[in-house]
């Protein structure tokens, strides 16, 4: 049930209308200046709403002046990291210090923290941030709110308590002064005990109820038979707790002088009266126990403003569902049980709600996200379930008992069954998929940020899978993902420092085993998990962007490690191979970059070859192709890699400037023994010569034996590379076999 936004304190009721700076609209921009001069801001509209109902002998500028120092100690609680709300407490207690205890008070009080705190004392830009941060401050100060009328109630209870129990006493002594001396009148203590702002009511030690105040029984309705005459064993409540009872028997006994606690009361009518209860002994003049004496303060509507404002901090303000707060508090919980609780936890995320918001608008989208969450809450109707939303479109249910596998699973399949229903939305019919993430386990074996990180990880997990559907944790692909993770975060400081490496491999001509060239792989020297290979960090790469300047290294390094090449065979230049990204291909400086390291390292363009992927340049139009043309036209050779699984249209490879086809090696696993495969050497050679007569060399990867390099010499290919002939390795290496003609030529 989600309660009606709050009214009392609000701007126009507590502040008054255009009492802030600018008028109705200092609402809706942020104020400017510097910050103390925001803070004096914000307590001059402060004084302006509560001083009229403050009995003070002080200015109002001395007033305003009075209220600066509580203004910076909400400021700095609002942004506190970690937060604390409770240092707001002494904020309410000073506003009782000053005589600010007319109810108006905090009323105005609270209406100027709602609706003017975040906005003059929140961080500059709040309106530019994200959602999250948003919400996150005004929960801070829902939560300010919280303490500061917390504060407030307790001194002014404190307050009046003491005056009226000095009061009460005093009238108490003064009435058996009068009756043991005649000291002291009954008319006194009549004025006093039943003029007294708080209940107060006189038992004797058996419980029986002697004497109440008007006061006392208007707190239970007014009817005085519901009260006089009857024994405070009646007033028991199921609230109640044990100790309070206790402490009870121990002042009856005269073990104990006074005791406070708050107890809750029914009235006649069924309805619950909270008060805070301090009961003390009253004894005769020989010092034994004769009398209970009992003052109540109705703390009621002090605590339905206590309770609404904890549920304004702990429920999604939009679906009403309980928050990340309170959704952590309820985790924590089922995972501090004992060691043989169980739970599950599906975490949600809707697949395509950003087109959703794109297409038809916010406002549409928090529609479509009240009515998810209408749909998950009739999903977790059992025992021991709880769904709340984390933000944006992202939803948790959980789930705690025995046999929580089979519950949980249950409760992922009725909530994709209870979002597969279309949803009318503006006139449209719009289908919600969403990927759940499922972490099942036992209680005290993981961290809330554990489950949630786990339960996170697998729901991506799912709708990298195609989405509409819930996978279960897997801690092998945890450990993969947190490796990503820390792999993706590492990866522009490891540019920076260095870590990257080369390793060449030869590239042989088949006809005579010399090296014709050598192809460039990058390495990464990482120092908590050794050398990797580039299939690890390339495609992290592409995804950052990074692979655009990590690129641009390789190729630097392997140009300049050419032309050394070069120097040392004494001008003859072999050939190296550097590899292209998709994204890379799509860089507008990609061939300003190529020609600017060519003419540095003094290169010649011929000595370069370029490898493509055949998929990157499927359906690639001729935008696309055009710096591979201009590159081609300097002299650079272009290699189609991979050729043979990108399912290309063989007709396209007319219209790409490629010189080079290099076949997969999927193409010549089966020459690795004798006899042959004879339909991959049908394959090998039907695409040997289509590439002859287009004019294009054929290099083959992934040669391993001398009976495929035999068979693939006898097909017509060109140059090949594979273990057969040499690992990558350092480049020193390609100049010891280049020279020694140590690569041996198939037989």
């Amino acid at each position: 049930m989600r309660l009606p936004a709050q009214t009392a304190g609000s701007p126009h009721t507590a502040a008054g209308p255009g009492s802030a700076p600018g008028g109705a609209g200092a609402q809706s921009a942020a104020p400017h200046g510097g910050i103390e001069d925001r803070i004096s801001r914000f307590a001059t509209i402060w004084g302006r709403a509560i001083f009229p109902v403050t009995a003070t002998s002080l200015t109002r500028p001395e007033f305003e002046r009075h209220l600066l120092p509580l203004t910076r100690t909400l400021t700095e609680a609002l942004h506190a990291r970690p937060f604390d709300a409770a240092v707001a407490q002494r904020v309410g207690a000073e506003l009782v210090a000053v005589h600010c205890t007319d109810p108006e008070a905090l009323a105005g009080t609270l209406g100027v923290i709602e609706s003017y705190l975040v906005l003059y004392c929140g961080p500059d830009g709040l309106e530019g941030s994200g959602v999250e941060a948003t919400a996150e401050y005004h929960a801070r100060c829902a939560r300010l709110q919280h303490a500061i009328a917390a504060g407030y109630a307790r001194a002014l209870r404190e307050r009046t308590l003491s005056e009226q129990e000095a009061i009460a006493r005093s009238a108490l002594t003064a009435r058996s002064d009068a009756q043991q001396a005649l000291h002291a009148s009954e008319e006194r203590f009549r004025a006093v005990f039943e003029g007294a702002a708080v209940g107060i009511g006189i038992a004797d030690l058996d419980g029986n109820v002697l004497e109440v105040n008007d006061t006392l029984l208007q707190m239970f309705g007014g009817l005085e038979g519901h009260v006089r005459s009857r024994n405070v064993s009646e007033w028991g409540h199921p609230d109640d707790t044990p100790h309070v009872w206790r402490m009870y028997g121990e002042l009856v006994r005269g073990e104990r002088e006074s005791y406070r606690v708050e107890k809750p009361y029914y009235r006649h009518d069924g309805t619950v009266l909270w008060t805070n209860l301090t009961v003390s002994l009253l004894r005769d003049a020989e010092g034994k126990p004769q009398y209970q004496l009992a003052l109540m303060e109705d703390t009621t509507e002090r605590r339905l403003l206590n309770l609404r404002l904890r549920y304004e901090a702990t429920h999604d303000a939009l679906t009403g569902l309980p928050n990340r707060t309170l959704f952590f508090e309820r985790l924590e919980k089922a995972l501090a049980g004992s060691g043989g609780t169980h739970y599950g936890l599906c975490y949600l995320d809707l697949d395509g709600f950003k087109a959703v918001n794109d297409s038809l608008g916010h406002s549409a989208g928090d529609r479509l996200l009240v009515e998810v969450a209408d749909r998950l809450q009739s999903c977790a109707t059992g025992p021991g379930e709880v769904v709340a939303r984390l933000g944006g479109d992202e939803f948790v249910a959980l789930t705690t008992g025995g046999d929580t596998e089979q519950k949980v699973t249950d409760l992922a399949v009725r909530i994709l069954t209870a979002l597969s229903t279309p949803i009318r939305l503006e006139g449209r019919e719009l289908t919600v998929r969403g990927s759940i993430g499922i972490v099942e386990g036992r209680a005290k074996e993981r961290t809330p940020a554990e489950v949630l990180r786990s339960a996170d990880i697998t729901m991506y997990r799912a709708k990298a899978a195609g989405g509409n559907r819930f996978e279960f944790a897997d801690a092998e692909a945890d450990a993969r993902a947190i490796t990503r993770h820390g792999l993706t975060n590492a990866l522009p400081a490891a540019l920076e420092r260095g870590e990257f490496f080369i390793e060449y491999q030869p590239l042989v001509h088949m006809r005579d085993g010399t090296v014709h060239g050598a192809e460039a792989l990058v390495r990464w020297s990482h120092p908590q998990y050794g050398v990797l290979g580039p299939d690890r960090f390339i495609p992290l790469a592409e995804r950052t962007g990074l692979i655009v300047p990590l690129g641009r290294w390789v190729l630097e390094e392997a140009v300049r490690q050419a032309r050394v090449w070069q120097h040392e065979h004494g001008g003859s230049a072999l050939r190296i191979n550097v590899n292209l990204s998709p994204t890379q291909l799509h860089h507008p400086g990609l061939v300003a970059d190529t020609v600017a390291v060519l003419e540095k390292s003094g290169l010649a363009p011929g000595a370069l070859c370029l490898e493509v992927t055949e998929s990157a340049l499927i359906g690639a139009d001729d935008e696309l192709l055009e710096p591979l043309r201009r590159l081609a036209d300097l002299g650079v050779d272009i290699a189609l890699d991979d050729f043979g699984t990108g399912y290309s249209n063989l007709a396209n490879l007319r219209r790409l400037p490629v010189s080079v086809l290099k076949l997969d090696r999927s193409f010549t696993q089966g020459m690795q023994q004798q006899p042959a495969d004879p339909v991959d050497v049908k394959i090998v050679e039907g695409i040997v010569a289509l590439a002859h007569s287009l004019e294009l060399a054929v290099t083959v990867e992934g040669v391993e034996t001398g009976a495929q390099a035999a068979q693939l010499r006898a097909l017509g290919c060109d140059t090949a590379q594979g273990w057969y002939y040499a690992r990558p390795g350092a480049p020193d290496r390609i100049h010891t076999l280049s020279l020694s003609d140590a690569v041996p030529a198939p037989s």
